[in-house]
């Protein structure tokens, strides 16, 4: 099963990413465009998928393994002990309407959810940023046990991980940056709670 979702269905780069990640203490996120997988409710991540088969990029099997896939993966949020996890989150990511209104209620519900849990440091990178946001890929960088750093990029067709320490140094301060300028844990639970109810008023009959 693992060998079929690295050769047919997974981004290359992405399966070894993984395999670190479940055993990562601390994992520190960044997405462009959606938000980030680990993060996602079941309805937001299959929303995604089932555009890739309209489209004609996969099959529905494949979007399913995907599903399935991050769901397992998604475990490892649930693991004694659990790992620190920071997410900086840009205000669009909120904002982009991903499988229709109730949809973005639920995965905006979840996401106050997660705030709320000790381990779990969210905050929002303003649109204001502009052109001062300092990444425009996707960045995870993980720190394991014995205080090793590993990072994960992605392009549009395929993923690497990166052990070069010196360009995670690069990434470690960059991502640093970030969440100096992002909002507070405080100020993000807000906006992401202002978008949701946006949702909602815009839902109503």
């Amino acid at each position: 099963m693992l060998d079929q979702l690295e050769h047919v269905v997974l981004k290359e780069g992405l399966p070894e990413y993984v395999v670190q990640e479940a055993k990562a203490v601390t994992i520190r996120l960044f997405h462009l465009g959606l938000i980030t997988g680990l993060l996602q409710t079941q309805e937001y991540a299959a929303a995604y998928e089932l555009a890739s088969v309209r489209r004609g990029a996969a099959t529905s099997q494949q979007a399913e393994a995907r599903v399935k896939f991050l769901l397992n993966r998604q475990a490892t949020l649930k693991r004694t002990p659990p790992p620190f996890i920071q997410a900086v989150l840009d205000e669009w990511n909120l904002r982009r309407p991903i499988g229709g209104r109730a949809v973005m209620i639920r995965q905006l519900q979840f996401l106050e959810e997660l705030a709320q849990q000790p381990n779990v440091t969210l905050q929002v990178a303003p649109l204001h940023l502009g052109e001062d946001r300092p990444f425009v890929h996707p960045v995870n960088l993980l720190t394991m046990t014995n205080g090793k750093m590993l990072g994960y990029t992605e392009s549009h067709k395929t993923g690497f991980l990166e052990r070069d320490a010196q360009i995670l140094s690069a990434w470690a301060r960059d991502y640093d940056r970030l969440q100096v300028e992002s909002l507070s844990r405080a100020g993000s639970l807000e906006l992401i709670r202002a978008v949701r109810k946006e949702f909602e008023s815009h839902a109503a009959p």
